[in-house]
């Protein structure tokens, strides 16, 4: 009496395992593909720029050690440069983003 009971039992816990099974895989075959690089940050600079902003600017987390804000600082200035051929523009906004990150006030800001 108790085995066609639990033979009924374990083919309903099948069926209803074998359900949940096709649902998953219904929903991980549409949704969509997930892409496998990091977006670059769209938009422009800001007015006044921010600490966030000047970590974007410097590739670093918002709370580091100055050495760390240094040492990206020197990094991308050395890709950036003018007198390698980068930016005057951009290289500005490194620098400013170096002060804003260490703390630093620029009266004037950034002269373009």
């Amino acid at each position: 009496m108790a085995t066609p009971f639990l033979a009924g039992l374990v083919v309903a816990a099948t069926a209803l395992a074998g359900r949940y099974g096709i649902q998953a895989w219904q929903a991980f075959r549409t949704s969509p593909p997930k892409p496998r690089m990091r977006k670059f940050y769209e938009g422009g600079f800001q007015p006044t720029m921010t600490r966030r902003e000047a970590a974007l600017i410097l590739g670093i987390r918002e709370n580091v050690a100055a050495d760390k804000v240094k040492e990206a600082h020197r990094k991308v200035m050395v890709a950036n440069h003018p007198d390698a051929g980068g930016s005057h523009y951009l290289a500005s906004k490194i620098n400013e983003a170096k002060d804003v990150m260490l703390g630093k006030k620029r009266d004037s800001g950034s002269p373009f």
